[in-house]
Order: structure tokens, then C-alpha cells, then sequence
């Protein structure tokens, strides 16, 4: 991908799902949030372009209803949160504590 940002209208070509549905999803999982900018427009990244993949396999390849999905998302985002994000968080408050003493 070559922009940062892509409209809904470039997103939903990109990934074959209509438009009212990425704004469907957007309302039901609360991990898709798009940048707005002037006029309410949404602008997708990639990481957002990602999880609308991830959300449309949970859904269409496997069958998931959309609380499945859900679960599912969150449960995984729980088994990622712990991959050394929260050693260098530890470090970084420890390093602010010094700063501050």
C-alpha cells in the first residue's frame, strides 16, 4: 500500500466489501476506528485495513456470528498484549519515577 490513508470508498474496493458495512462493522467492534477528518470523512490505515481482513475471515471463511467475532478479537488481542509490551512499559514508569524523585 502506497498511502498512509485510504478513503472508505478505497478501502471497501480493496477489501470487496460495500461501504455501509465498514460502517456497520465500525459500530459493532470497537477496535475499528478510522481517523476522521473534515466532513466526518474516515480515513483508514493500514493496521485498521488489517483488523476489516481479520473481521471479514471471522465472519464469511468461518462462519462466526458477530459476538463470535468479537470474542474472538478480544480474546486474541489479550494473548498478544503480553509479548514484552509490559517490560518496557515497567521500564519506562520506573525511568519516569527517577525523573521525577
Amino acid at each position: 500500500m502506497d498511502k498512509k490513508y485510504l478513503s472508505i470508498s478505497e478501502v471497501s474496493t480493496l477489501c470487496n466489501i460495500k461501504s455501509h458495512t465498514l460502517r456497520f462493522w465500525e459500530k459493532e467492534f470497537e477496535q475499528l476506528r478510522p481517523v476522521t477528518r473534515k466532513g466526518s470523512r474516515r480515513y483508514y490505515q493500514s493496521k485498521d485495513i488489517e483488523l476489516i481482513k481479520q473481521i471479514q475471515s471471522l465472519l464469511y471463511e468461518e462462519g462466526m456470528t458477530i459476538t463470535g467475532a468479537k470474542k474472538s478479537l478480544q480474546s486474541s488481542k489479550k494473548q498478544f498484549s503480553g509479548d514484552g509490551n509490559e517490560q518496557k512499559l515497567v521500564e519506562e514508569l520506573e525511568d519516569l519515577l527517577a525523573k521525577i524523585k
